[in-house]
């Protein structure tokens, strides 16, 4: 039987406090809704990370028939977001769901010692007045960023300025839930790169996180070998997760091809 969860400790309970799973309930602000169904849970979270998504967590024998339940309550938008076996399995399981692609979820619940204070040295938080900078740093460092200036749920910026006052270097905090902060918009300059400019706006940045939420995560293709050898020598581990779409029919609008 599926019953509805309307609380944060409800999804807590409910999915042992799968961090992804908790993330995805964004405090269960309003247009989140949840369900669960013998070990599953399902997490219906608008515009999460830029993408209607549907985390789902347990058993296919339970998970299978509580996505078709959130996909009919919730819409066609969503996506089945969670580890890459579970999301294979509900792709074979629902004729109209298709696979999307893989990624990397990956979580820490401490940083790494090394050089912690030196690693901290000419990072700061910006303001407002930085985010045009912030904007034309994305278009040439990472124009496939999510997080971008502007967007709401986009929380705070944190930067690295050269001597000449240049912005080389980003981080964001985004989108990030009660107990699961998100790490996003990662970004260094091309003539900066090789300096840990990156490593240390994001040391920066995912400890603020853990001090606020107590645990930090971000998504990561997984061909992106060099940012993953960062974040795993921060103290990340990699989950393998999977996302999922409801297939389009031949008139309707194509697929979006990005895999988160």
């Amino acid at each position: 039987m599926v019953r509805e969860l309307r609380r944060v400790a409800e999804v807590v309970d409910a999915s042992g406090d799968d961090d992804l799973i908790v993330w995805a309930a964004q405090g269960m602000k309003p247009g989140v809704r949840a369900w669960a169904s013998g070990d599953a849970v399902a997490v219906a979270s608008p515009a999460a990370s830029r993408r209607d998504r549907l985390a789902v967590s347990g058993s296919a024998a339970h998970a299978i028939p509580l996505v078709r339940h959130a996909l009919a309550e919730s819409g066609p938008s969503f996506r089945p977001l969670g580890d890459a076996a579970l999301v294979h399995e509900v792709v074979q399981g629902i004729d109209e769901v298709e696979l999307i692609g893989g990624f990397s979820w990956m979580l820490t619940t401490s940083l790494t010692s090394r050089e912690v204070v030196a690693d901290a040295r000419g990072v700061a938080w910006l303001g407002e007045e930085d985010e045009p900078d912030v904007t034309d740093l994305l278009k040439t460092a990472n124009p496939d960023s999510y997080a971008m200036p502007g967007i709401p749920e986009v929380r705070r910026w944190a930067g690295i300025r050269d001597a000449g006052g240049e912005l080389v270097a980003v981080a964001a905090d985004a989108w990030s839930a009660p107990t699961v902060g998100l790490l996003a918009g990662v970004a260094t300059a091309v003539s900066a790169r090789g300096h840990g400019l990156g490593e240390r706006v994001c040391r920066f940045v995912v400890s603020a996180l853990l001090a606020e939420h107590g645990r930090a995560a971000l998504m990561v293709d997984d061909w992106n070998r060099a940012a993953i050898i960062v974040y795993e020598r921060l103290g990340f581990s990699r989950r393998g997760v999977a996302a999922a779409g409801v297939r389009v029919s031949p008139s309707g609008a194509a697929a979006s091809p990005a895999s988160r």
